[in-house]
């Protein structure tokens, strides 16, 4: 299950890096919004290194 859950992650943390490289693309990227899509990736990258080092 744990590696099915990381898989997840990993996915989710792939569609928000599309989010990012399509607001960066914009010619008056969404600041505010850009910050909330990195926090969250980072969020979920901090989740799937807690699953995979145990």
């Amino acid at each position: 299950m744990e590696k099915a859950h990381v898989e997840a992650l990993e996915s989710k943390h792939a569609a928000i890096q599309s989010q990012i490289d399509a607001e960066e693309r914009r010619p008056n990227p969404d600041d505010i919004l850009l910050h909330q899509l990195k926090k969250e990736k980072l969020r979920l990258k901090d989740e799937m290194l807690g699953l995979t080092v145990h």
